[in-house]
């Protein structure tokens, strides 16, 4: 069993972080996509705001999300509020999205591209579903024609992520509008989890809730655009059709999502100009040229994300096994994910993340540590 298969049963990212805090030497860690970066400040002042509240507002929220976060919600995704379940993060968003897929007994099997983010299979394998991985194509786009020829009447769900983890493609509405057309053809869904939809420095993208179809599920988290991981605040936009089902298993596994953790990012939706969300590109396109000038000086290929922020490297000789990985760790003092976690077509490959204001500094020990190999 490799690694790619045993990523349920152990978080892969928990291990290659416990054995980077683990080592003897100073380690960059470029594993997770933890945000380095500093929050809004509306989001800050919505949470001493409502530090400052009555006791009702302790109490739960509503099960489906704090109407006023719905709403601007709404407002931005063009959608009736009602189709809006505010989760714990986009984790719950995908989870509520598969297992819905999961209920409407239209077959059991999930496509997934290879590579995938490697919860993604573990999500499917949770909920008692096959799991079938369709690679890529050679620019890292996902394969359209490789997936109407892997849909059958067994497929419960088509699952996608744009801008994509690992690989830093975008895909066009085009590609997706396409694969919305697979997915009806065999009564699956399509969910598109747009969790990195903030970070595009394509301009290529455009939202899956454009396309107005009733076998489309969207997912999202403010998790990355405002560097707040922990708080836990994501959602998903369901068709009409699937709210409530997705609704009541929402509310018997969570009951709610934290009041107070709503609360600051409605505010914080109010508040930020766009100019916050452009800073934190620039600061990320900077790290990406950086660090890939760096790649270059140590002989690898990589990958140019057009989204999101991770880089893909390949070292000769040198392939995305996790015995590599813990090399690097050791001896380079760089810590990344290995390729083979996310499926075969990337094996060869380290995604490193660039949630780290001392990515050149780690570029410039990989490029060291090749350089005398």
């Amino acid at each position: 069993m490799t690694d790619a298969d045993d990523a349920y049963d152990e978080p892969v990212f928990q291990r290659v972080i416990g054995y980077a805090a683990a080592a003897d030497r100073d380690v960059v860690d470029m594993v997770s996509g933890h945000p380095d970066w500093e929050p809004p400040a509306a989001l800050r002042e919505g949470l001493r705001a409502y530090a400052d509240g009555d006791p009702p507002e302790f109490q739960y929220p509503p099960s489906e999300g704090l109407s006023e976060l719905r709403a601007e919600i709404a407002v931005r995704r063009n959608v009736d509020a009602s189709r809006v379940v505010v989760t714990n993060g986009a984790g719950e968003a995908n989870y509520l999205a598969m297992a819905g897929a999961t209920e409407r007994d239209a077959g059991s099997e999930f496509l997934l591209t290879d590579p995938v983010y490697p919860y993604y299979p573990g999500k499917a394998e949770l909920l008692g579903g096959d799991v079938t991985r369709v690679p890529v194509s050679e620019d890292g786009h996902v394969d359209v024609e490789a997936m109407r020829a892997a849909a059958s009447e067994e497929t419960a769900a088509i699952v996608i992520t744009t801008p994509n983890n690992p690989t830093g493609a975008v895909y066009d509405r085009e590609s997706v509008a396409a694969l919305a057309d697979v997915a009806s053809e065999v009564d699956a869904l399509l969910v598109v989890d747009e969790v990195y939809d903030h970070f595009d420095f394509s301009g290529e993208f455009e939202s899956a809730l454009t396309l107005d179809r009733d076998n489309v599920v969207v997912t999202t988290a403010f998790s990355k655009s405002m560097g707040i991981t922990g708080l836990r605040v994501g959602y998903a936009v369901f068709p009409e059709h699937l709210i409530e089902g997705a609704l009541t298993r929402h509310t018997l596994i969570n009951v709610a999502t934290s009041r107070p953790a709503q609360a600051a990012v409605a505010n914080a939706l109010k508040e930020t100009p766009p100019s916050y969300y452009e800073s934190v590109r620039d600061t990320l396109r900077e790290r990406i040229d950086s660090f890939t000038d760096a790649l270059d000086d140590a002989g690898a290929a990589y990958t140019t994300p057009e989204g999101a922020f991770y880089v893909l490297a390949r070292f000769e000789d040198f392939p995305g096994t996790m015995a590599n990985v813990e090399r690097l760790i050791d001896e380079a003092g760089v810590a990344g994910m290995p390729g083979e976690v996310f499926g075969d077509a990337y094996g060869e490959w380290i995604r490193f993340s660039l949630c780290t204001d001392r990515a050149d500094e780690a570029a410039d020990r990989l490029a060291a540590y090749f350089e005398e190999r």
